[in-house]
């Protein structure tokens, strides 16, 4: 029996590969159509958009030989967009077709009552056997499984009886039950990615596999399927994500550091005045062993951002570039990459497009990119034009990939105004400071303007306008930082989350400031942001992540505890 796996060109495949290999199962690449012949079992795994992924297997000739391979009764498996190409068409791409095995229609989910896409760790409800906690997939009903998409099969064996039949589990966001797993004889498919699930997602996969490889017989479908009517609360959980500012210090190795108000450099005593003068960048680990141990330690997610920025090319930066592929072969969580993602010429006068950049680190195992100075350029120009014109970083990477796979990374800092006298554009964003805030707001009001080049440069954009503006142009989500609280551990700014989080449709993380396990439930029941992450409190091992778990899941709040 031979393993292959499907590769349609665009998206991050290297982490399903990367899940193979730890579980030590042989497998080849579909490199021609002919390949499919040879293959006894096929995965098809992919992140993005559903017309790029018809688009690129017509172009390279795999279309018609992939639906060929499904009706031919041998094992396969479709994650994600693998799944979602199995159906007739999509609301995403309404002119597409899809390969129509399952005759219906994919949609949008409602935004009314949840972010969207629907981005994090959620319960899957199998109808294999409702006695059993254990699909023979591997599903559990005990466990969480990582989403990230703007699309879904609504299950509704009434309005839906063709899907409703495929139907193997379910699953509920906000108010809607959607399809999260398909499966009719040889045919298996699911809307979360098991690659990036965790010891959950790879029990899954080695179940499936060595199933398949030895030949089981496919599961009969249950002729009908019951209504489930969405339940008062959803199994969607709280993200808790890992920070690493990584940079190359002033030997040229890359290291994880941190910095105070973006400040990564220690303070040292001058030896001929009382001053304090810059030291060594500040050095708290190397980034691989850190993704690594923030995995075991249980984090949601992780996020890399080289802040040296690329000083050559993102493309040339061939460190970076090994960072993320060692990490990708260690973590089974979902990386998002900052730094450097933005239109560059390399030294030889090679033009390298913000695209291009973000698919090399696709391919190496980063699932989403974080765009930051280039977003707030982006949005200037879209205030200016009145509409998008295509040619952001923002909008290729999320027409390539879909919205899913692109962050906004937003830098604000409090600009303090005279409440009484104040009649600027930002006077309805205004917060007015409590009797208890700091000195220095206690009685004023400030807006949040935005920064680029790391904080160290002004610009004339609201957190608020920026965050609209991101998602108008197609960014999934947003990273919120702010360089006031950056490094203070008193806390996150509600205010700035709370208002930028009520301005968009699309998930935010809050950042900077966390210093105990309370903030982080803070952060949840004042603002209800989706994820919140930090950094120095974890590098220092002064709060432990499933501390962090426990406090905010005794909060009330759905968390994966491992």
């Amino acid at each position: 029996m031979a393993l292959f796996l499907l590769d349609h060109g665009a998206g991050n495949v290297q982490s399903l590969a990367n899940s193979i290999k730890k579980l030590r199962y042989q497998f080849s690449w579909i490199s021609s159509p002919e390949d499919f012949q040879r293959a006894s079992v096929l995965i098809f795994p992919g992140q993005g958009a559903f017309h790029t992924a018809i688009e690129c297997l017509t172009a390279r000739g795999l279309l018609q030989p992939l639906l060929d391979f499904v009706n031919s009764g041998k094992p396969y498996f479709g994650i994600c967009i693998g799944m979602q190409v199995l159906f007739a068409s999509s609301a995403e791409s309404p002119s597409v077709r899809g390969l129509g095995v399952i005759p219906c229609q994919i949609n949008r989910f409602s935004d009314t009552d949840k972010a969207v896409p629907h981005m994090g760790w959620n319960t899957a409800e199998c109808f294999d056997s409702p006695s059993d906690p254990q699909s023979m997939e591997g599903i559990s009903t005990d466990s969480f499984y990582y989403f990230v998409h703007s699309y879904c099969v609504p299950y509704d064996p009434v309005q839906n009886p063709e899907a409703a039949q495929w139907t193997h589990s379910t699953t509920q966001y906000g108010n809607e039950v959607f399809v999260s797993t398909v499966r009719k004889g040889n045919v298996f498919g699911t809307q979360f990615h098991p690659e990036k699930s965790g010891v959950a997602g790879l029990t899954i996969l080695d179940t499936w596999i060595r199933q398949s490889l030895i030949g089981r017989t496919p599961v009969t479908p249950i002729a009908s399927r019951i209504p489930r009517l969405p339940k008062p609360k959803d199994g969607f959980t709280k993200r808790i994500i890992a920070c690493m500012d990584v940079r190359a210090n002033d030997q040229g190795d890359l290291v994880v550091t941190k910095g105070d108000q973006y400040d990564v450099r220690e303070k040292v005593s001058s030896s001929s005045a009382t001053v304090n003068a810059a030291g060594a960048v500040r050095n708290l680990g190397k980034p691989v062993a850190l993704a690594s141990k923030y995995y075991d330690a249980g984090a949601d997610e992780l996020c890399l951002l080289n802040i040296t920025s690329f000083r050559n090319s993102p493309l040339c930066d061939q460190p970076m570039l090994a960072v993320v592929r060692a990490a990708a072969e260690r973590v089974f969580v979902p990386l998002t990459i900052g730094g450097g993602i933005k239109d560059t010429v390399d030294p030889d006068g090679t033009k390298r497009p913000a695209l291009e950049v973000a698919s090399a680190y696709f391919r190496v195992g980063a699932d989403k990119v974080s765009i930051g100075s280039e977003a707030v350029y982006a949005v200037e120009k879209l205030r200016t034009l009145g509409s998008g014109d295509g040619t952001s970083a923002i909008e290729a990477i999320s027409k390539m990939y879909g919205r899913q796979a692109v962050v906004v990374s937003i830098d604000p800092k409090r600009v303090y105004v005279d409440p009484a006298t104040y009649d600027g554009p930002y006077k309805a964003e205004l917060i007015y400071g409590e009797d208890d805030e700091p000195m220095n707001g206690r009685r004023k009001a400030w807006w949040y303007q935005c920064t680029v080049s790391g904080g160290r440069e002004l610009r004339p954009i609201s957190a608020v306008e920026l965050a609209k503006g991101a998602q108008a142009l197609g960014a999934g989500e947003i990273l919120l930082n702010s360089i006031d609280k950056d490094g203070t551990g008193a806390g996150f700014d509600l205010d700035l989350i709370r208002m930028v989080k009520n301005a968009v449709t699309i998930p935010v993380v809050a950042s900077s400031g966390a210093g105990s396990t309370k903030h982080f439930v803070d952060v949840f029941k004042e603002t209800n942001v989706e994820s919140a992450l930090a950094a120095g409190i974890f590098h220092r091992d002064e709060v432990d992540i499933q501390d962090v778990k426990v406090s905010v899941k005794a909060a009330g709040f759905n968390t994966r505890v491992i």
